[in-house]
Parts: structure tokens; sequence; C-alpha cells
């Protein structure tokens, strides 16, 4: 068990080494694309919702 939660930890921490200097760039967040699909995929949802309700 204790070999699991040490790998468990290890993993968790190798993501903060990846990350990048913030001091370095700009620091903008490129978002456009991930949140344009999340955005339909949930308007899809919705309209599927209300066209089932409605039929009944």
């Amino acid at each position: 068990m204790k070999k699991l939660i040490t790998i468990f930890l290890l993993t968790l921490s190798l993501n903060a080494f990846s990350q990048d200097d913030p001091a370095d760039g700009d620091g903008t967040v490129p978002v456009d694309g991930g949140l344009s699909l999340l955005l339909a995929a949930g308007a899809a949802y919705a309209g599927q919702k209300l066209y089932r309700k409605g039929a009944k």
C-alpha cells in the first residue's frame, strides 16, 4: 500500500515540473477550440432533452 501511495504522489508531483515559466511569455491561454466543442456538446444535449420532454 505504501508503494502505491508513493507512486501516486510522485506522479502528481511530475505535473509541477512540466509547467512553463510564467515570466517567459505573455501568459495567454488558448481556450477557443476546447471551449467551443464543450459549448456545442452542451447545446446538443440540452436540445435532445427538450425534444424528448416535448415528445412525451
